[in-house]
């Protein structure tokens, strides 16, 4: 099996009801917690790496550790740039293997939107390769990504079409009440997509790729834990897992998860280290914390995205 495009994927999730599950990846054992996890229950997958994640462990370490991911589980693997925030960007990460991009122009007005996408799809589609754009903005906070709630608004349905048409891009990122990062929303209030507008967008695109932003449930699980073992996280309410799996049953066919990844993974870690303080091999630590990030993904695919059984 080889990196694959999210093409194929999205189709037979749209015909399904289904959604892929979008991992974030950093380093190793990160990218083995999430493919043995697929391996296991037999999903399709996607591994994006966001602008900071490529600083971070250098690009050519991750694309070997994730050709050696393939070759391990077989899986088919779409290899995804999130969050491109330019052309250059985009470009680099297609030249480099990717087979997918996201290209953000949402920060701008919406024809340098249109433009800046326009551009990537161009060049994307000339090698071979699918582009996701984004319309709307979320609020919140990861990597590079920062937007406050004043400057955040939900996708406007009555633009989908022409944005679609004009850009040519291949899956649509849309804003109906995700947001970035861990702290989505306080305690006492209720969290709530905007179904209503999901399913103008589906209207106006039928069958077409809808694609959430934002979607880490916050497990309370493991922000206990952290805050047990010397964290201060504050009180966060995540997006209702079930509303995510009503989003999976229509017109959205990729789901981002990356802060519940990074919750499980510090959880596994620092509690390791409280009932260890004498430990120092990275190994001891980092082996529990790559099985929470399984164990995690496992449920995801499951009970969240519908997606076992489908690669």
């Amino acid at each position: 099996m080889a990196i694959v495009t999210s093409k194929e994927m999205f189709e037979r999730a749209y015909q399904g009801g289904y959604a892929i599950g979008a991992f974030n990846v950093n380093n190793m054992e990160i990218i083995q917690g999430i493919t043995e996890a697929a391996k296991e229950l037999n999903s399709p997958l996607i591994l994006q790496v966001s602008a900071g994640a490529r600083k971070y462990a250098n690009h050519t370490y991750l694309m070997k550790l994730i050709e050696a991911a393939i070759i391990e589980t077989n899986l088919p693997i779409c290899v995804h740039l999130d969050h491109g925030d330019s052309f250059e960007l985009c470009k680099s990460c297609i030249d480099g293997g990717f087979s997918s991009v996201m290209i953000d122009g949402s920060h701008l007005s919406y024809d340098e939107n249109v433009k800046l996408t326009r551009q990537v799809v161009e060049y994307a589609h000339d090698h071979g390769v699918v582009v996701e754009g984004e319309l709307g903005r979320l609020a919140g906070i990861e990597d590079a990504v920062n937007v406050s709630d004043k400057d955040a608004s939900y996708t406007d349905p009555d633009q989908v079409q022409d944005f679609v048409s004009r850009t040519g891009v291949d899956s649509l990122a849309i804003a109906i009440g995700t947001s970035h990062g861990a702290y989505k929303f306080k305690p006492g209030s209720k969290p709530q997509l905007r179904f209503d507008i999901l399913e103008e967008v589906e209207k106006r695109l039928p069958g077409f790729p809808i694609v959430l932003h934002g979607a880490s449930s916050v497990i309370p699980e493991f922000v206990e834990i952290i805050n047990q073992y010397g964290g201060k996280m504050p009180d966060a309410i995540g997006i209702p897992e079930h509303m995510l799996r009503q989003a999976a049953k229509m017109a959205v066919c990729k789901i981002n998860i990356d802060s519940d990844l990074r919750l499980a993974m510090t959880a596994s870690i620092r509690k390791y280290m409280a009932e260890n303080p004498s430990h120092f091999d990275p190994r001891q630590y980092l082996k529990p914390a790559r099985d929470a990030i399984k164990k995690m993904v496992e449920h995801k695919i499951s009970n969240v995205l519908g997606s076992d059984g489908k690669a």
